[in-house]
């Protein structure tokens, strides 16, 4: 709480003793009104300035903390892994399984440092994206193909309903693939056992195009729909499920550089539709 001294003191060693004992300014009397509020608001400017560094210092702490946790984790399974296939007695029908093991941990990894690779870039403005004619509804198909196997291993159904058999559009698709990997992957992630994630296309009227991906997960609360495309903002926590809040912020960043926008709605009876609306040109 910043401290202003009002003194009647004016020598300069009494002015040193008020801002050794802790005052951040001091104000002589008698005390002139105008310039009182102009000290106090200049204090109140300084700590507010004080408390958005501290708390911006934090968020980095804290972000830090969480995405060496998060490499952590798989590295720790490359080298479990690594160490079990080097084992004298270890079957060899069993070695795939584990090579297999490595491999999604690497690929993770490298998701990891590229989202935030990418983040850097675009917040920065230093990223050119590489605008090229694409068939959205190809895009989407071959990004499901990837998570056909995630899905199985939850019993997950991923669905498919594309407005037609190709919908161009203008865009850079190694960008917006990614989009759509972390939409999925947190769809997938969220939704339980036994349940479907959709993805949609269609081509509107307006002259844009919208993808849709729609879980059966636990939602999206009101207050956090403000919120959660912000850096470090996570939805409901689920044990188990890694949640930097790193993916719906980049995918924020992705869609507005490509002159979009994102949003989020309830879906029907329960969880979350993410949708993407592109412009056509």
């Amino acid at each position: 709480m910043p401290i202003i001294m009002v003194t009647a003191l004016t020598a300069k060693e009494d002015l040193v003793r008020c801002m050794a004992a802790g005052a951040d300014d001091f104000i002589s009397k008698p005390v002139n009104g105008s310039e009182l509020r102009a000290r106090v608001n200049s204090m109140l400017r300084i700590k507010h300035q004080h408390d958005k560094l501290q708390t911006l210092l934090q968020l980095r702490e804290d972000m830090v903390k969480m995405v060496l946790h998060d490499m952590r984790n798989p590295l720790t399974s490359i080298l479990l892994a690594t160490e079990i296939l080097l084992l004298p007695d270890f079957p060899i029908h069993k070695q795939p399984n584990k090579i297999n093991q490595i491999i999604s941990s690497v690929q993770h990894l490298q998701s990891l440092i590229d989202d935030l690779l990418l983040m850097a870039k675009l917040e920065s403005g230093k990223m050119m994206l590489n605008f090229l004619e694409i068939d959205l509804n190809q895009l989407c198909l071959s990004a499901l193909t990837n998570f056909e196997a995630i899905a199985d291993q939850k019993n997950l159904r991923i669905l498919s309903e594309l407005t037609q058999s190709h919908l161009i559009v203008n865009l850079d698709a190694l960008i917006f693939r990614r989009v759509i990997d972390n939409l999925l992957s947190n769809a997938i992630k969220f939704s339980p056992k036994n349940s479907q994630v959709i993805l949609r296309t269609d081509d509107l009227d307006t002259g844009g195009v919208i993808v849709e991906i729609a879980d059966s997960g636990s939602g999206v609360t009101e207050n956090l729909k403000q919120v959660i495309f912000e850096k470090y903002e996570v939805g409901t926590l689920m044990p188990e499920v890694t949640q930097l809040g790193l993916g719906l912020a980049f995918c924020k960043m992705a869609v507005e550089a490509h002159g979009g926008k994102i949003t989020v709605k309830n879906n029907q009876p329960k969880g979350a539709v993410f949708t993407v609306f592109l412009p056509k040109v």
